[in-house]
Formats: structure tokens, sequence, C-alpha cells
């Protein structure tokens, strides 16, 4: 992967900050236990704070870098989180200062050999390294889960980027620099209103491309067609990700 940087998501920064999903926080008090000290933790790539904020609950300062401007300026404010604009591979950070090193949902856009160096760099020894990511939605009814289907596959398929690749494959192509470390099984959970469904899509890197492209919405052909889908007189569906969890540590001396 190159190492220049493209931000995909720095124009829908307020849209990606309030249609992603949340992660479980079993998933943070998990990865905090792992860790001897919670002194500071590092969350890389780290959009408008999907991961960082939960991770302020458990360490005494979390910092948040990402090459997005636009993206960090949509991040909310806490006393304990510093927000930096760095790429991945030069945080700023010091050597051996850190605990906890997460990548959410971003592994796949990085230069991953020079960021698993920085990583080795700025863990402390038997520090904690954790990849997070989540697959594709699943909802029920069964018709509406085949329409997403399809607008994921066919509507915007052309259009992911070819790193996306990653995502769908758990990320199993991708080098990880230490053993794994075994963790429960996690899923992310919501419960969203038809708008709020619609506004994830827009929020995807193949909605944005095909609106680029083409100068259309899929989004909004698609929702001309979801009320044919959606269960009559029901304002909320649940929706699932299955998360994908790479977790290691970083060898003592």
């Amino acid at each position: 992967m190159a190492e220049s940087f493209t931000d995909r998501f720095g124009g829908v920064a307020r849209d990606y900050r309030r249609f992603r999903p949340q992660y479980p926080a079993a998933l943070f008090a998990r990865l905090a236990g792992l860790c001897a000290e919670r002194r500071l933790a590092w969350d890389c790539a780290c959009g408008s704070g999907q991961a960082t904020m939960p991770l302020a609950a458990h360490f005494a300062r979390v910092i948040g870098t990402d090459a997005s401007a636009g993206q960090l300026a949509a991040a909310p404010r806490l006393p304990n989180v510093e927000w930096r604009t760095a790429p991945a591979e030069r945080s700023g950070l010091a050597a051996a200062s850190v605990e906890l090193v997460t990548v959410a949902q971003a592994l796949h856009w990085l230069p991953v050999d020079v960021f698993h160096a920085e990583v080795e760099r700025v863990l402390v020894p038997g520090g904690l390294y954790a990849c997070i990511s989540y697959g594709r939605m699943r909802v029920r009814p069964p018709l509406l889960d085949a329409a997403l289907r399809h607008y994921h596959d066919v509507t915007v398929g052309p259009y992911w980027p070819p790193e996306r690749r990653h995502v769908v494959d758990a990320y199993r192509e991708l080098p990880f620099p230490y053993p794994p470390l075994p963790m429960p099984a996690l899923e992310i959970g919501a419960d969203w209103t038809r708008d709020e469904l619609l506004g994830y899509l827009g929020s995807w890197s193949a909605t944005i491309e095909c609106r680029a492209a083409t100068g259309r919405d899929p989004v909004a052909s698609f929702a001309a067609g979801i009320d044919r889908c959606w269960p009559p007189g029901v304002t909320t569906l649940e929706v699932r990700w299955p998360l994908c969890l790479r977790i290691g540590r970083k060898p003592r001396p």
C-alpha cells in the first residue's frame, strides 16, 4: 500500500461521527484489563473517535491520531484525550511510552509494514497492540438484509477501493507482528431507525466514490425502495456486525 494519504472521509466527518456504529464497552474493558499499566493509549487512524472515546474511561491519557484534519475536527473533546493530525507511521510519540495501541476499522488504509514498525517503537515492553475491524452488517427481516447486500455488492460494489477487500477477508492476508492472544467472540449491536441506517450507508467509502464518479446519490435510490423491505409499524431494527479482533503483546526483553 502506498504511503501517500487520500482523505476519503474528511468531507463527511460529521456524518461519520454520527452514523458509524459504536464498539461494545466490553471490548475496551477487556483490552484495558490486559495492560499492566494504564498511563497512555494510542488510537491510530482514529477518525472522529469511535474507539478513542471509550479508551478514555480506562486510561489516564489517550492520544488519537489521524491524517485527516477534517475527521479530527468532528471528534468530541474530553480532558484526558489529545487529538493530533499525524500519519500512522509518524505518530510523534516517544519511544516505549504507550501501554496500548489500537487501530479500529482502519488497518487496510495504512502502510502496514511501516506502521507496525511504529507500533513496535512506541509500545512499552509487554505492551498490547489491538487491531479491530467489523464485517458486513446483518439485519432482519431477510428481505431487507438481501437488499443491503445488493447495495454493498452491486450498487456500490465497483466503487469499493481495493484495500477494502481486507475488511471482507477479516484482515487474514495482512501481517500481524506479535503472537495472537485469545479473545472472546464479540459483536457490535445497534437499534437503528430508517434514517440512521441510510446515514450509515452514506458514510461508506464506496458510496462517497460513487457520488463523485457518477454525480448521483445511490443512497437516495436505495431509500426510495426501502419501505418495501422495512416491516410496517416498526420504528427501529436490530443491526449486528461481527467483530474481528487481532490482539498481540510486544515481547519483554
